[in-house]
């Protein structure tokens, strides 16, 4: 037997029938199923999906029959349960065609069973993490039952007298028994990975050890770069527990740590070709969670395509050309394909060619040395005008779902990425041993194998998943309380607009506030810009340890600031910047005079906003996230010269909605609520002593004519951070005492928020917008801190 692809059952050969039409050859199998109507034909995290039209067509043909409908309020088509017969194999046939040609009609069989840790039984318990691969999964669960089955098919008719399991990573897939994760109990014989790498067999791992976030071991950031990714993600770009993260935003993170592991390969590469007796390149591999990830960071490396706020890789190496292919991509379906022997298309059969010869420079030759071509190569070259050579001799970078195939052999793999779940020590160890074997097996002067390192940033050796278990009694209900404006104190009523977004008319001349733009931080502690990685092994808890035998060695992002200018980069800075602003719709100056205006601009904020902490440097501000905030912050500031004749920005208020009042507050709270006297409201909600405490120094401030705490008063002021669109809700509205309408959005939180910056510019645009409009009073924006509400509010009182 060649693979488990076997096994599976097929259906009788109908000679020249018509696949369109149901023959009635073989055994009758029916099945049930619940199908749900979608918007592409697929399968994912075991749910059919198929479009209208595909599940009308399968029933017009008769390959399906619709038992039950659900449809939603509209009449819509949401799901159906179907039933579906197909005509398969019998078991006797298929006994005869599995075994026939080696074992004959003899029972008590011999199994080997290679890679055995694939052969288990689905848990019809176990749920799928939200973090596991759609795309993985399902394969895995379709191969280990087709191939289990084949197992028990074999031993009811003939008996299976021994079953010997090989493998080298013997251990519960997470769908397998409530042992997941754990070793086999039956292993006999032990040659582990630490084993091999003690005796040099195969390259040595480094991982993450260390880094400029001062954490250690498993707490590195790149040690495990999925959970780093996820933690810094906002919750739209998460995604919730039924879709998975925006691939944009996974790379909109990733960039730090592929760049600084792809500035260390390019070194590599750059050492190697000193060697002119191998001419082979190293191989830096890149395993994504789902297709649509490694889609986005394929055309990201290969095609220089970047996405929205994610500047060019800048890894030219990477890049393909129109007669260089540098950087190839293998999904799960080209995998399965490979495996199975059943490569449908030319590409298909090639990518199986290209993955075969990774590393290899020449085919082996003939006693009279001609080139030994693999059986259809040659053809297939000529078909799609590609060159003789080994498909794979060139590749330097693949980008993969899963872990590509087992028992594939390349040398060459020095440096692996993993930007995906691993819920499992097993995949661990199979995407590490992707890179484990020896470019050299050559003995030294002392007779032993030369020191070979892999360097693996994100896929950690210590997984434990765990689902929360909640219990506990639960608390008593407290007594609610009623927030609601008072009639007989109308006096106090405040009024706000509702602005959507801003419009702009610019014809020629843009500028900044300087003083209401957000800075920004390089934090090496958030983003780390080093790390260091140790050829060492692990200790008794399957950790690596800073101490003992191996080297430490850093990594830092030094490759790729050497390679690029700072004036280049402003230059690219000013490109997106002038793209990003000749979209807005009323924008009429053209990008030709845009373009110098933001190139002085961009100049100036990197040398004047930007703080760097070492060991970060100011180049570090063209990686993602950095690049997208710069971008963010920038947009938000700019707008027409009004000096220089432009029309001021206005804001575009809601047209569904009128004007916003404290006529509208109306909630009941089970928190404690603090009486007061100048507010249209009868009390606010006191979340805290601080905010009882501004609460009566704004009751009683002379300045103050009337104010509202902003809770239930839905009036917030959009603004952009972190590359998605949110909205800022401040503490209060405060009217003055004034001979004019004058209002004052103050916030007493301080500067010890997370995007406190960001907030303050865009109230400040908020203001100055609404201020241009005029029909509104005016506005202006204070912040301070709880303990300072006294003097933030004497400071208003002199400006009056």
């Amino acid at each position: 037997m060649t693979n488990w692809h076997l096994f599976e059952r097929r259906s009788p050969s109908t000679g020249g029938s018509d696949p369109a039409k149901v023959v009635k050859v073989g055994v009758k199998t029916t099945t049930t199923e619940t199908i749900k109507i979608g918007k592409e034909n697929t399968t994912a995290r075991g749910v059919r999906y198929l479009t209208l039209e595909k599940l009308e067509e399968q029933t017009r043909l008769g390959l399906i029959k619709v038992l039950e409908e659900k449809k939603d309020k509209q009449g819509n088509l949401l799901e159906v349960k179907i039933s579906a017969t197909r005509y398969l194999e019998s078991e006797a046939a298929w006994i005869r065609r599995i075994l026939s040609q080696e074992v004959g009609n003899k029972g008590r069989i011999l199994i080997l069973n290679d890679e055995a840790h694939h052969a288990y039984r689905i848990s019809p318990s176990n749920s799928q993490n939200d973090d596991e691969d759609d795309e993985a999964s399902e394969y895995e669960a379709k191969e280990a039952t087709i191939w289990v089955e084949g197992l028990d098919r074999i031993h009811k008719h003939r008996t299976i007298n021994l079953c010997v399991d090989l493998s080298a990573t013997p251990y519960y897939l997470r769908a397998s028994a409530k042992d997941a994760n754990k070793p086999f109990p039956w292993v006999v014989s032990d040659f582990s990975l630490m084993d091999a790498i003690e005796s040099g067999l195969v390259k040595i791992p480094q991982l993450p050890l260390r880094d400029t976030t001062g954490a250690i071991t498993s707490n590195v950031a790149y040690f495990n770069i999925w959970q780093w990714i996820r933690s810094r993600m906002t919750p739209g770009e998460r995604g919730g527990k039924k879709t998975s993260p925006k691939p944009e935003a996974v790379l909109k993170y990733a960039q730090h740590p592929i760049t600084l592991l792809a500035g260390q390969w390019e070194e590599t590469r750059l050492e190697w070709l000193q060697n002119p007796d191998d001419s082979r390149p190293p191989v830096f591999i890149i395993v994504c969670k789902n297709t649509k990830i490694a889609k986005v960071i394929y055309d990201w490396i290969a095609d220089d395509n970047k996405p929205p706020n994610v500047p060019s890789s800048a890894l030219k190496s990477l890049r393909n050309t129109e007669t260089e292919t540098n950087t190839i991509r293998v999904d799960c379906k080209v995998v399965e394909e490979i495996e199975s022997g059943n490569t449908k298309s030319d590409d298909s059969r090639w990518m199986r060619l290209t993955l075969d010869t990774i590393g290899l420079v020449n085919w082996p030759k003939d006693d009279q040395q001609r080139s030994l071509y693999p059986e259809g190569f040659e053809n297939l070259a000529i078909k799609l005008n590609k060159p003789l050579h080994p498909p794979g001799r060139d590749i330097r970078c693949i980008i993969s779902v899963g872990m590509l195939t087992e028992g594939w052999d390349a040398k060459t793999v020095t440096h692996i990425i993993g930007i995906r779940p691993f819920m499992s020590q097993l995949l661990c160890e199979q995407v590490v041993g992707r890179g484990l074997r020896r470019r050299d097996y050559e003995l030294n002067e002392d007779d032993m194998f030369s020191e070979e390192t892999a360097k693996i940033f994100g896929v950690p050796f210590e997984v434990t998943p765990f689902k929360a278990n909640p219990g506990g009694k639960s608390s008593p209900t407290p007594p609610r309380n009623r927030i609601y404006s008072v009639a007989t104190k109308s006096q106090y009523r405040i009024e706000f607009p509702r602005v959507e977004s801003y419009t702009q008319g610019v014809q020629n001349k843009v500028t900044v506030d300087w003083q209401a733009i957000a800075p920004l931080t390089l934090d090496p502690s958030k983003i780390p810009p080093e790390v260091q990685v140790k050829a060492s092994l692990s200790n008794n808890e399957g950790r690596q340890s800073i101490s003992g035998p191996g080297k430490l060695e850093r990594l830092d992002l030094n490759p790729y600031r050497k390679n690029n200018r700072l004036q280049t980069l402003i230059f690219e800075l000013a490109k997106d910047l002038t793209k990003t602003y000749c979209q807005m719709e009323t924008c009429e100056a053209p990008p030709h005079v845009l373009f110098p205006q933001l190139q002085k601009i961009c100049h100036q904020y990197l040398h004047t906003k930007i703080k760097v902490i070492k060991p970060c440097e100011l180049a570090d501000a063209w990686l993602s996230p950095y690049y997208g905030w710069i971008i963010d912050n920038l947009s938000t500031a700019i707008y027409p010269d009004t000096k220089a004749g432009e029309a001021p920005e206005i804001p575009r208020y809601e047209t569904h909605r009128d004007n916003g009042s404290t006529d509208d507050v109306d909630f009941w709270t089970s928190k404690a609520v603090y009486p007061v006297e100048k507010s249209h409201l009868n009390a606010i909600v006191a979340d805290n002593p601080w905010e009882q405490a501004t609460a009566y120094h704004l009751d009683n401030h002379p300045i103050v004519e009337a104010f509202v705490k902003n809770e239930r008063l839905n009036f917030s002021i959009p603004y952009t951070y972190n590359g998605e669109d949110h909205e800022y809700i401040p503490d209060f509205i405060l009217r003055l005492k004034s001979s004019k309408t004058r209002y004052v959005i103050f916030e007493t939180k301080g500067y010890r928020r997370e995007g406190v910056e960001e907030k303050k510019a865009a109230t400040e645009r908020w203001c100055r917008a609404v201020n241009a409009d005029g029909r509104f009073g005016y506005w202006e924006y204070k912040l301070c801190k709880e303990l300072e509400v006294i003097e933030a509010l004497n400071e208003i009182q002199q400006t009056i």
